[in-house]
């Protein structure tokens, strides 16, 4: 186990968490359907579950969470608003989440696959990142 990747992927999936979560935020006040609003409410408590646990381990290795890419934020706030000023109907906020998901997965599979040395229990929470949003994107299947 290498310590330095344990902590580059430990931020990675606690800067994966609060991009999840910021984004739902976002979006939630647009949300119509109770039951979506509901999903994503669920699925946000859940993502900032795991970002305290994230957070609480970077701060045992004396390691400051890592914030998403201003790059990153700055391109999902500028696609989520362009696209609701066209159309704020519950499809187009399931489509943005789905979209934010999809690029999720995709980021931490890459983490873990840069991060291969890193510690167990991070791959863990790595992989828990991962199953949330999956199941994110599962349940807003019926909303696209």
């Amino acid at each position: 186990m290498s310590t330095e990747q344990t902590i580059k992927l430990l931020q990675e999936v606690n800067s994966g968490t609060q991009m999840a979560v910021d984004s739902i935020d976002e979006i939630l006040e647009k949300v119509r359907d109770k039951k979506l609003a509901d999903i994503l409410s669920k699925s946000k408590a859940d993502h900032e579950q795991l970002g305290d646990e994230t957070h609480a381990l970077l701060q045992n290795y004396d390691d400051p969470p890592k914030d998403p890419g201003m790059i990153a934020k700055s391109m999902s706030w500028l696609k989520t608003n362009t696209k609701l000023m066209m159309d704020e109907s519950d499809r187009t906020v399931a489509d943005l989440i789905t979209d934010g998901c999809n690029m999720g997965i995709k980021t931490i599979y890459k983490h873990m696959n840069d991060y291969k040395d890193a510690g167990e229990n991070v791959k863990k929470m790595a992989k828990e990142l991962i199953r949330l949003e999956e199941d994110l994107r599962q349940a807003l299947g019926v909303y696209l």
